[in-house]
C-alpha cells in the first residue's frame, strides 16, 4: 500500500546527514501520519532542526530518502520549488523581509511561486492574517510589530501557500515568555484543525497536550518514540529520563 493510501504524510527512510566528518543524523526512520502533530524533543545539537531542514531540502540527506505523500523528494529530478510550496516552515527567527509590509511578506511567494494575481493573493493573505489575529495590521512593517506578531506573520505566510505539511523549528524560542502562549495557541488551533505538523520544541507541556506522537532524539539518532503520556510518564531509556529530569 502506498504512503498516500495508508495515511503517511512524511516518511524518513534511513536518513543520514553529515557536515564534514560530523554525522548529525544517523539512519533516521520515522513516519508522520497525515493530520497528526509530531513533536521532536531532545538536547541542543541532537539533530532536530537538521531533520526538519531535510524535510524541505534546505539540507539534503547524504543517504536515505524523504517521502512526502509517497513522492521521493530526495530523488533525481525533483522540482524543489514545487515541493517546498507544499511544505510550510516557520523558523525560530522570523525571516520576514524588513523592507516589505505585512501584506507583501505574506503574498510574495503566492505571486512569485504560485503566479497568483495580486487581488487573489491579497484576499488569501487577509483570511490567513485574520486567522492568526493580525487583521488590520496588513500595512505595518515588521519593525512596527512585536516579536509575537512577527511570528504570526511568518505562520500566516506559510499557511497562505496551503501546504500539505507544516514544520515548526523552535517557533517560540526567540520570543519573550509573555508572547510564547499566543504562538502556542495558534499552533494548537492548527493541530485541532487537522493540519499535519512536525514540531521541534522545548515546550514540554505543549508536546504533552497536543502531540499525537513524541520523538526523542539524541546525538543524531531517534532514541524513543511514542504517545506523550508514555514518554513523559514512563520513559523507556535512562537517557530520556535524564533529559526529562533536566527540563521538567
Amino acid at each position: 500500500m502506498s504512503d498516500a493510501a495508508n495515511g503517511v504524510a512524511v516518511r524518513f527512510e534511513q536518513v543520514t546527514k553529515r557536515y564534514g566528518a560530523t554525522e548529525v543524523l544517523s539512519e533516521i526512520s520515522l513516519d508522520v501520519r497525515r493530520g497528526s502533530t509530531t513533536c521532536i524533543i531532545g538536547p541542543s545539537g541532537s539533530g532536530k532542526s537538521t531533520l526538519l531542514r531535510c524535510t524541505n531540502l534546505l539540507a539534503r540527506p547524504d543517504e536515505g530518502r524523504v517521502m512526502i505523500d509517497g513522492v521521493d523528494i530526495t530523488g533525481p529530478g525533483t522540482d524543489v520549488d514545487a515541493m517546498r510550496a507544499r511544505v510550510g516552515m516557520v523558523f525560530q527567527h522570523f525571516h520576514l523581509f524588513s523592507h516589505l509590509d505585512v501584506m507583501d511578506n505574506v503574498t510574495l511567494a503566492l505571486r512569485r511561486v504560485r503566479r497568483m494575481a495580486r487581488e487573489e493573493a491579497e484576499a488569501r493573505a487577509v483570511a490567513q492574517l485574520r486567522a492568526v489575529g493580525l487583521e488590520g495590521l496588513e500595512r505595518r512593517r515588521p519593525a512596527e510589530l512585536s516579536g509575537g506578531q512577527q511570528q504570526r506573520v511568518a505562520i500566516a505566510r506559510a499557511l497562505a501557500m496551503e501546504p500539505a505539511v507544516m514544520l515548526f523549528d523552535e517557533a517560540t524560542s526567540a520570543l519573550d515568555p509573555e508572547l510564547v502562549k499566543g504562538i502556542l495557541n495558534v499552533m494548537r488551533d492548527l493541530a485541532l484543525s487537522g493540519m499535519t505538523m512536525l514540531v521541534v520544541t522545548h515546550e514540554m507541556r505543549f508536546a504533552r497536550e497536543v502531540a499525537g506522537e513524541v520523538v526523542f532524539m539524541d546525538r543524531g539518532r531517534i532514541v524513543e518514540t511514542g504517545a506523550p503520556d508514555r514518554l513523559f510518564d514512563h520513559p523507556g531509556t535512562a537517557r530520556l529520563q535524564q533529559f526529562l529530569d533536566q527540563v521538567l
